[in-house]
């Protein structure tokens, strides 16, 4: 019987990178962004702080990688194309709720995807800008190939639409977790609350293609 290989160079390279990762987002829901830094995260990963340089490049690479495998809107290229094309049928009309309620999930439920929003609005730092462009390139994908065309001669922006509803969700989320104040009356850390705010989402993307 051959004998499973539990160790070795590469095996032990990717287990202490999960090691660090896990080590960025530990110290991002305790501490917030100031206290992400190359010692902080070594030492919480209970590695030497040169393999953050060997293995990531440095502090804002491993940062980088962290929050491209946190973020809800994360699609890879190859699904891309498919998503686009099944998405022409109803000129993105579910995609955009799709896109939305997904967002709003992610954000109920992940604290972390909570605090590197929360980053995002108050440090201008580079992995940050970049994980917005890329959002916003996904987006502008979207907008170009599915509903532009759709929505040019109907007296509605739906890119301002959409907008809109991005950051209503990014308020509404980031309050009801952080601070527990409802919206509105409105309470989304309930079923009910949740339930009412996705139903009315719903009901802004069905008035804009009606």
């Amino acid at each position: 019987m051959i004998r499973k290989v539990t160790s070795g160079p590469i095996r032990d390279k990717e287990r202490t990178k999960l090691k660090l990762l896990a080590a960025v987002g530990s110290i991002l829901k305790k501490d917030g962004f100031t206290g992400l830094n190359v010692s902080n995260v070594a030492k919480k990963a209970n590695v030497h702080r040169k393999l953050i340089y060997d293995y990531f490049g440095g502090m804002e690479n491993l940062v980088k990688e962290y929050l491209n495998s946190k973020d809800y809107f994360k699609v890879s290229l190859s699904q891309i194309d498919e998503i686009m094309e099944a998405s022409k049928a109803d000129f993105g009309r579910e995609m955009a709720y799709t896109l939305l309620e997904n967002q709003f999930d992610a954000l109920m439920e992940n604290e972390e995807m909570r605090r590197i929003i929360n980053w995002g609005l108050s440090e201008n730092l580079k992995p940050l800008v970049e994980l917005n462009q890329e959002r916003e390139r996904l987006g502008e994908v979207f907008f170009t190939r599915v509903t532009d065309d759709h929505f040019k001669d109907k007296g509605k922006n739906f890119r301002a639409i959409e907008g809109i509803l991005v950051g209503g969700i990014y308020y509404m989320t980031l309050q009801a977790k952080m601070s527990g104040e409802t919206m509105c009356g409105i309470d989304i850390n309930t079923a009910e609350g949740k339930f009412e705010m996705k139903k009315a989402i719903k009901q802004i993307i069905e008035w804009a293609y009606s």
